[in-house]
Order: structure tokens, then sequence, then C-alpha cells
């Protein structure tokens, strides 16, 4: 059974910093592609970072040089740190899992709340 848990969300001021992680279970870890997705209220989910099998990473132009996406193969974990928040970072963000076309998991969600 194949199951993404995302973590670390939560309430924070504008500028603050927040981590989130996300720990996989079911899948061969190492060998996956893993994104960070976020969907805001009314709004459609969108890719926040990505980060391959080999750590190439990838970011969404809007949090470039503000957020962080990295993995530790030997914790199955996938984590983004996000620094410098905006009240528009505000979303549920989902940890995505995919293996070249053959599968693909969704976590359930952690909110983040950016506001003062």
């Amino acid at each position: 059974q194949v199951q993404l848990v995302e973590s670390g969300g939560g309430l924070v001021q504008p500028g603050g910093s927040l981590r989130l992680s996300c720990v996989a279970s079911g899948i061969i870890f190492s060998i996956s592609a893993m994104d960070w997705y976020r969907q805001a209220p009314g709004k459609e989910r969108e890719l926040v970072a990505g980060i391959t099998s080999s750590d190439v990473t990838n970011y969404a132009d809007s949090v470039k040089g503000r957020f962080t996406i990295s993995r530790d193969n030997a914790k199955n974990t996938l984590y983004l740190q996000m620094n410098s928040l905006k009240p528009e970072d505000t979303a549920t963000y989902y940890c995505y899992a995919r293996y070249q076309g053959v599968w693909n998991y969704w976590g359930q969600g952690t909110q983040v709340t950016v506001s003062s």
C-alpha cells in the first residue's frame, strides 16, 4: 500500500518560514521523481517544485529564490523549505510521486496559511 504523508504546514506570518515534509512508503523512493504541488481555494492545482531521482530540481517562477526542494533517500522523505512566505503562498500543499509514466501517487495535503 502506497502512502505519502505530508506534515509541517501551519499558520505563519508574512516573511516567515516553514519546512514541509513528505514521508513515502510502499514505493521505491530513490528512483521516484518527486514534486510539490499546491492548490488555493478556487484555483487550479499548480506545480511548485520538483526533484528527479538524480537530484535535478525545478521551480515555479513564483517561488524561485524563496523555496528549496530536497530529498533524503535514506529516510524516504521529501522536503520543501519555504522562506520569505507571502500571503499568496496560502494553499494546500501536496506531495506527488511518479515514475516514468508508469505510476503516480498523491499525498493527502497539508495546509499552509500565510497571514498576519
